[in-house]
């Protein structure tokens, strides 16, 4: 294991224990939240992956929590820069080893049981996509999740100045670092299921990722599952999430 550091932090569960974790990811030190069950015993580990950049969109602790009081060791990197982190973050460009690395973390818990499902919401779509690519992942679910990193830059006006300054240019002078960060072509390379939610309101990434996706995976016969929520946009009401959350663990752990 890559661990560097680990600092208790309070729990806002009292089923839960927190963990504040360094590790290394590549030769970088970053990062992340981990969350444990306290009753004893081995269980799946779940990497989750956080959207946004920065401090739009932070891990929040009883987010974790909440996925580790379904019954998984999640940790959730912060991702290269944050925190007190080295590096900085570049969108899914060199950034997705810190993904990979903390999955390589998750598989070397003494408590985790194996099996690895890997979890991307909103930006962390297309970091969860990369990494099932990438590593043995038991499961790949992306909520509201990125798929094509172009597809953003041109629905998204609002984040094309950003894009263009951790990318380096827009993709129409670079086209090649935005389908460098894009997974679409290389899903032959991936092993795992994969369950697709996404709200089709939803503004911040549209459901044409996740229809782009599931056409992609079809293509492919490869195992997939969609949840379309016609009436929710990118944030599902609290009551609606606390189920689908549920759910989603459930056939995270029904997976073969």
């Amino acid at each position: 294991m890559k661990v560097l550091r680990a600092i208790r932090f309070p729990s806002p569960n009292p089923q839960v224990k927190l963990t504040l974790i360094t590790y290394l990811s590549g030769d970088l030190k970053v990062k992340g939240m981990l969350a444990e069950p306290l009753l004893s015993g081995r269980f799946d580990g779940m990497l989750y992956l956080r959207g946004g950049i920065k401090n739009v969109g932070m891990v929040r602790p009883a987010r974790i929590a909440q996925f580790a009081s379904e019954g998984l060791i999640v940790f959730a990197p912060y991702y290269r820069g944050n925190r007190g982190g080295e590096g900085n973050e570049d969108f899914a460009g060199n950034d997705r080893e810190d993904a990979f690395s903390a999955f390589d973390l998750l598989q070397a818990h003494p408590r985790v049981a194996e099996r690895v499902h890997v979890f991307g919401f909103s930006r962390g779509g297309v970091m969860a996509l990369w990494t099932g690519i990438e590593r043995p992942a038991a499961s790949v679910v992306t909520w509201g999740g990125v798929s094509d990193m172009l597809l953003t830059y041109e629905e998204r006006k609002d984040l094309r100045r950003m894009m263009k300054r951790v990318i380096g240019g827009s993709p129409y002078k670079h086209q090649e670092r935005y389908d460098w960060r894009t997974p679409l072509n290389q899903l032959q390379r991936l092993q795992a299921p994969v369950l697709i939610i996404h709200g089709l309101k939803d503004r911040n990434v549209s459901a044409e990722h996740a229809f782009r996706l599931e056409k992609s995976l079809k293509r492919l016969e490869h195992p997939a599952e969609t949840w379309y929520f016609e009436q929710y946009d990118h944030y599902f009401p609290p009551d609606v999430n606390r189920e689908i959350v549920s759910r989603l663990c459930e056939w995270m752990k029904k997976r073969p």
